[in-house]
């Protein structure tokens, strides 16, 4: 029987200079955003701000991360992964938010890489978790589009456009023949895409039957909810930062918002949708919402420091904590060797 072959590497310390940039490039952003809006006038409104608004919408941001760490278990018990203590699960799972800054967040594989190096799981049979994790996630945010845009006129539109998308979704990876026919067509694109796309098509096949697996409907049920309260909570925590600032847009409008900008921020390839989810957020709130658009600023600002940099640096912290529990883990080129070991 052939030797599986090795996990993917990762050098952490390019991992770290890439984030550094990413945030680089956000503080660059953030400071022509609020040069745009008048930095006296930003200023303005954060001297007058409820700062403890902030730290709620911290913890609401958290509380969605153990939400979403109870999906983590929840596949690694379908797909029989046992013998992680839930202390190191829960720290594991943390850790791959390390790569929250990848587009659409699929840099969260990393924790597989994780599992693999301390307890030996084959990285082949974890990562399939992370695809599912992304698909009753966008669920979940769909869902949040289509139950909040039923708070304004014309949001029947959106709410049925929503269900669509995700009924859609369902259809496609629950049909192995729709999903065949696809992947089919990959080998018959024109010139080198064609050649890339041979290559490739077992590897994806391989994946829709594993995320068939653990989307079917039965077992979709629990990990949706769960996505749907989590993010919900992220909403709430825009909804909280406005209050902070004086204004009185609804819960339903603030948690489509976030939801709306996160879903774009997610289906364009830029790390951590920045710039999109960003400047979404920040004329949906001006314009649709009725909130003042200096006010609007200050408000995207501190929500995405609530979520995603506040989840970057969450997953630094655990990932620190791994690493002086397992002083062995080395995410390089040199501390990768393959291992499949399963303690299943």
């Amino acid at each position: 029987m052939s030797t599986p072959p090795p996990p993917p590497v990762m050098d952490i310390n390019r991992l770290i200079r890439r984030v550094v940039v990413v945030m680089l490039v956000a503080v660059a952003l953030y400071g022509g955003l609020v040069l745009y809006r008048g930095l006296s006038q930003v200023g303005a409104e954060f001297a007058q701000y409820a700062w403890w608004t902030f730290g709620a919408a911290c913890g609401l941001a958290f509380v969605n991360y153990i939400l979403r760490f109870l999906k983590w278990e929840y596949y690694l018990a379908l797909l029989d992964i046992r013998g992680v203590p839930k202390v190191e699960s829960f720290l594991t799972f943390l850790s791959g938010f390390v790569l929250t800054v990848t587009p659409g967040k699929v840099g969260e594989v990393f924790k597989s890489l994780v599992l693999n190096q301390t307890r030996g799981v084959a990285f082949e049979r974890s990562a399939p978790i992370v695809v599912a994790e992304r698909v009753t996630d966008l669920i979940g945010v769909i869902a949040m589009i289509a139950l909040g845009s039923l708070g304004f006129e014309g949001g029947l539109v959106w709410a049925i456009a929503g269900s669509a998308v995700v009924l859609a979704l369902l259809v496609f990876i629950a049909s192995p023949r729709l999903s065949g026919t696809m992947l089919a067509l990959l080998p018959r694109l024109p010139g080198p895409f064609g050649r890339i796309g041979a290559r490739i098509e077992p590897k994806i096949a391989t994946a829709f039957n594993q995320l068939r697996t653990l989307t079917s409907p039965r077992r979709l049920i629990w990990p949706t909810l769960l996505s749907v309260v989590g993010w919900s909570l992220e909403g709430v925590g825009l909804w909280v930062i406005l209050g902070g600032f004086g204004q009185d847009t609804s819960l339903p409008l603030s948690a489509f918002f976030y939801a709306t900008a996160t879903l774009a921020g997610a289906l364009i390839p830029l790390p951590g949708g920045l710039g999109v989810t960003d400047k979404l957020l920040e004329e949906q709130l001006a314009h649709l919402g009725g909130v003042d658009p200096v006010a609007a600023t200050a408000a995207m600002l501190l929500i995405r420091l609530a979520t995603l940099w506040f989840a970057v640096v969450v997953g630094f912290m655990a990932l620190g904590v791994l690493r002086t529990r397992h002083p062995g883990l080395k995410l390089a080129a040199d501390g990768v060797e393959g291992g499949t070991r399963d303690d299943s």
